[in-house]
């Protein structure tokens, strides 16, 4: 069989959480099955490491993929006329962009459809292009992969798709995250927050994440701090810059936020296990990686209690209203001061991270290819 896959998330150093999914997934893939063959449609030159076994032909398109007009180019052309070409007997996404027409099966990732519920998050024609024509993915694609149960029921719904169209394949978790040893979590702390304890957010400083509500409930929990608590941040900003800087002038703490901008795999590892608790206080979530990733630190959990993330997170995390940051602030205070509460939170995190691996990921995302292409 031949498999032509959309790896334009494959990006050297810059992986996130759909490049981690392609990665994850198509090394396990690829060399599990050596018996098919993969054409890997890159929209830049490629990086070596990202060829993970000899049955794997790396193409790249003419012109990069990186704004709604080149998407449209990308897909219905560049890629058009390669599967045109090679004529695959299926046709993988992993980050829910096809071509509108294609002469092959097609499988294709949803991960959210967060551009439904929360459009003024995303810059005008991003929004305009994912309204307009992920609707049309999802109805033309022969199977759908997602992430979580909320995200197979919202798809399924609002772009009206039979669920019985819809697989799941939970993220999974790399290897790297494991607890680290108190010498660490010492020179970690050393290092970005001047011995002090912190609460740690991964992720894009994108509104959906809430992080206005994140910074207001740290500055209303520091009004009680007495272990003089640091709120670190990692990743990046997300089209919209500026956003926080009224909320940032208008904090009394604001000297107690720490931008660290993106950390490799293993920075983030020794960062996030040095942590007191993660906080995740997102309006919405297909998923949410880094609540797992949290787990496997032996690192307690505070997340919000909408969309995927009671799913992922079981009876494992302090569950938060994302439009109350009150009860943000009382789950750090929670975290400060209750250590029989963050111990227990710390073992069932041991119990339900057992449900997610990379491994059952790929085998699921291989079976709904399977399904693709049985007639």
């Amino acid at each position: 069989m031949k498999i032509a896959v959309n790896t334009q998330h494959l990006l050297k150093d810059k992986l996130e959480g759909i490049g981690w999914f392609a990665h994850e997934t198509l090394k396990r893939i690829t060399i599990q099955h050596p018996e098919h063959e993969f054409l890997f449609i890159f929209d830049r030159p490629w990086d070596s490491s990202f060829i993970y076994s000899d049955n794997i032909t790396p193409i790249k398109t003419l012109i990069p993929s990186r704004h709604p007009v080149l998407w449209k180019w990308h897909y219905d052309i560049d890629t058009h006329n390669i599967l045109k070409k090679h004529q695959p007997d299926v046709y993988f996404s992993p980050d829910g962009w096809v071509p509108t027409q294609a002469n092959c099966p097609v499988v294709d990732v949803i991960h959210d459809i967060n551009f439904i519920h929360r459009p003024e998050d995303f810059p005008f024609l991003v929004r305009k292009y994912y309204r307009h024509y992920f609707p049309k993915f999802a109805q033309n694609a022969t199977r759908i992969v997602t992430v979580s149960e909320y995200s197979k029921n919202d798809i399924a719904i609002n772009l009206n798709v039979s669920p019985k169209k819809i697989d799941i394949a939970y993220n999974g978790c790399n290897p790297f995250y494991r607890p680290v040893s108190i010498d660490i979590q010492l020179e970690i702390r050393a290092k970005f927050t001047q011995g002090d304890p912190f609460f740690i957010y991964i992720g894009s400083r994108n509104p959906r994440k809430n992080i206005d509500g994140l910074l207001k409930a740290f500055d209303h929990f520091k009004k009680n701090d007495h272990r003089q608590f640091k709120l670190l941040f990692v990743g990046e900003p997300m089209w919209k810059k500026s956003y926080l800087n009224n909320t940032i002038l208008g904090m009394a703490h604001s000297d107690q936020l720490v931008f660290t901008g993106r950390l490799s795999t293993e920075a983030l590892q020794m960062v996030l296990g040095s942590a007191e608790a993660l906080v995740l206080p997102s309006f919405s979530e297909g998923f949410g990686i880094p609540i797992i990733e949290a787990m496997y630190c032996d690192v307690p959990v505070i997340c919000s209690n909408t969309t995927s993330m009671p799913e992922v997170a079981g009876d494992a995390a302090l569950f938060t209203d994302p439009h109350n940051p009150e009860t943000i602030s009382n789950a750090m205070s929670t975290i400060a001061t209750d250590k029989n509460t963050k111990m227990q939170l710390v073992e069932k995190g041991r119990i339900q991270r057992e449900k997610f691996s990379w491994d059952q990921t790929a085998e699921n995302v291989w079976n709904s290819i399977l399904k693709a292409t049985s007639k």
